[in-house]
C-alpha cells in the first residue's frame, strides 16, 4: 500500500477539510484510492464523503476517473477493512 499520512488535508473548490481515512493499493498504471473526506469549511461543512481517487507513479493526485481494474479488488477490500468509516459509507452504496 502507499505509504501517505493520514489525517492529511485535501481542498476542493467547494469546501476543505481532512482525509480521515485511505484504503489505496499499487496499481499497474496508477495507485488507486477511496479515502473518506471529512469537510470542516465551505458550504459541505460538516458532512462525510467518498473520494475515488488515482495517484501517478510519482504519487501525484491524477485528474481523472478512477479505473479499478477486476484483479485489483480483493487487494483493495483488504485495505478498507483498516478503513470502517469508509467502509460502513460504502456499504450503504450496495445495500
Amino acid at each position: 500500500m502507499p505509504n501517505r499520512r493520514v489525517p492529511r488535508p485535501f481542498q476542493l473548490l467547494w469546501g476543505n477539510g481532512k482525509i480521515i481515512e485511505e484504503a489505496a493499493i499499487e496499481g499497474g498504471l496508477h495507485a488507486p484510492a477511496l479515502q473518506l473526506l471529512a469537510y470542516e469549511e465551505g458550504e459541505k461543512s460538516g458532512q462525510l464523503a467518498v473520494r475515488f481517487a488515482a495517484y501517478d507513479p510519482e504519487g501525484e493526485l491524477e485528474r481523472r476517473p478512477l479505473i479499478i481494474n477486476e484483479r485489483e479488488i480483493p487487494a483493495l477490500r483488504l485495505q478498507l477493512e483498516q478503513s470502517p468509516r469508509m467502509k460502513a459509507l460504502l456499504k450503504k452504496l450496495v445495500d
